[in-house]
């Protein structure tokens, strides 16, 4: 007699006959698979004034691949980090400020704004106890989703959509996002590792960078190079416009009405996808995989042999893909891998990994002509900011369960200002089209006895 877990088996085989769909389909009827067009450019869903993400011009209908270019509010994001940095502060603050606020703040504002987010940077009462450390998760952004729609249950006016309610609520999530994250990190080790459980309290006068680095490390030890790359990250990843999954999926559930923190769990849950926020853990992999299988890593021939076979599927994961490589809007560069690495290059020299990092920069090299070959791909590719982001978090000694985590915690000012953007212009639900393939609109109910 068939188990019960036999016969689920049969159900699910045929299950799947319902859930095929022709591919010829989407070209028929002209269907913008993942919202692009067929030139691989995004369909137009909406205005904002948040950002802009630029990789190409199209001419003539024509589309040409320029050097990427991203602008907060209207500031190249190169100024506000090369600014940051000659005046020796961190910047992730400010630029919080400027995604929310519209505007860079004066000094009088940004002590204002940094004071307000020092007096937030505590959780609810009980809160760490009841809803981190007694329900450990072995992923801290599924800990960080349900931690963030749990402190619906904390606030006192959670559903009102005034600008007001959700700045207040937006700087809240902005100033607890790194506890949660850290203290969801700390529970997983603890619980599922066996790991001391070493929670440390932020201080109110340290940075969000310098705070999260002192809470990672037992020891609350870091250097002022480690906080200064890690705000510069922070700085990279807060936003990235309003196209991106997650940020999409912040607007769409904006659009319906509902609070702030379920669209900003939504948003997290987007980013936790592979696809989306976790692929600098890719690249890493990828990278220990070459540094396993290439001897010479000063031999270009050798390293292009190697990348060959992981595009033919035959090496690392077998899924033919080199990491980091390549980048849905930019094409000839990605702007923020050039700042990350720059800061990834003076990290290696301080911790004595510059073999490491020039490995690194011979693959970014070399990957775009082994596609050409290989695949007679024509696309630009470029290195993508996931590319070197891998490379710091591990020089960081930040542990690999927190580098998704870490992007969460930099895109919740984006997530937070499209949303206030979404609430305050959007004005209609979104709500696309999804064309019935259902071809028999006649089917006849048959009784249960005689199916």
């Amino acid at each position: 007699m068939n188990t019960i877990n036999e016969k689920i088996d049969a159900i699910t085989q045929k299950a799947y006959a319902a859930y095929q769909v022709d591919p010829n389909e989407y070209n028929k009827f002209n269907v913008k698979r993942g919202l692009r067009n067929q030139d691989g450019s995004g369909v137009l869903a909406g205005f904002t004034n948040i950002s802009e993400v630029h990789g190409y011009v199209v001419s003539e209908d024509e589309k040409s691949p320029i050097e990427g270019e991203l602008s907060y509010r209207g500031y190249d994001i190169h100024d506000l980090i090369t600014n940051a940095g000659i005046e020796k502060r961190f910047g992730f603050e400010e630029i919080c400020y400027l995604l929310l606020m519209g505007t860079l703040p004066n000094k009088d504002e940004l002590e204002t704004f940094c004071a307000y987010l020092a007096e937030n940077r505590t959780l609810p009462e009980y809160f760490t106890e009841d809803m981190i450390l007694k329900a450990p998760s072995r992923d801290i952004m599924n800990k960080m989703a349900r931690s963030v729609l749990t402190l619906y249950s904390y606030d006192d006016n959670p559903d009102q959509c005034t600008l007001e309610n959700i700045l207040r609520q937006s700087i809240q999530l902005i100033a607890r996002m790194p506890l949660v994250a850290v203290y969801g990190y700390s529970a997983k080790k603890h619980h599922f590792d066996n790991k001391s459980l070493i929670l440390h309290q932020p201080k109110p006068h340290l940075s969000i960078a310098e705070n999260l680095l002192r809470m990672l490390n037992p020891t609350k030890e870091f250097t002022e190079l480690d906080a200064e790359v890690l705000d510069a990250t922070l700085m990279l990843h807060a936003e990235h416009g309003g196209g991106n999954n997650s940020a999409f999926t912040c607007r769409v559930l904006s659009s319906s009405g509902t609070d702030t923190y379920s669209a900003i769990a939504g948003a997290i849950s987007s980013l936790k996808g592979p696809k989306h926020g976790g692929a600098n853990l890719q690249v890493l992999r990828m990278m220990d995989n070459i540094m396993k299988n290439v001897k010479d890593w000063t031999n270009d021939t050798e390293i292009y042999d190697y990348l060959e076979k992981i595009v033919r599927k035959k090496a690392n994961d077998r899924s033919g893909l080199i990491y980091g490589m390549g980048h849905a809007v930019y094409t000839l560069s990605d702007p923020r891998t050039s700042l990350l690495k720059r800061k990834a290059e003076e990290l290696s020299k301080q911790k004595k990994l510059t073999d490491e990092f020039d490995l690194y920069t011979r693959v970014e090299k070399l990957a775009p002509q082994v596609f050409a070959d290989v695949k007679g791909a024509t696309k630009d590719l470029c290195a993508n900011v996931d590319f070197y982001s891998g490379f710091v978090y591990n020089t960081l000694k930040v542990p690999p369960e927190m580098y998704t985590p870490l992007f969460a915690i930099a895109r919740t000012a984006g997530w937070c200002a499209h949303r206030i953007e979404e609430v305050l212009c959007g004005g209609r639900i979104i709500r696309p089209a999804y064309k019935s393939l259902c071809k028999n609109h006649s089917k006849i109910y048959v009784p249960i006895d005689e199916r």
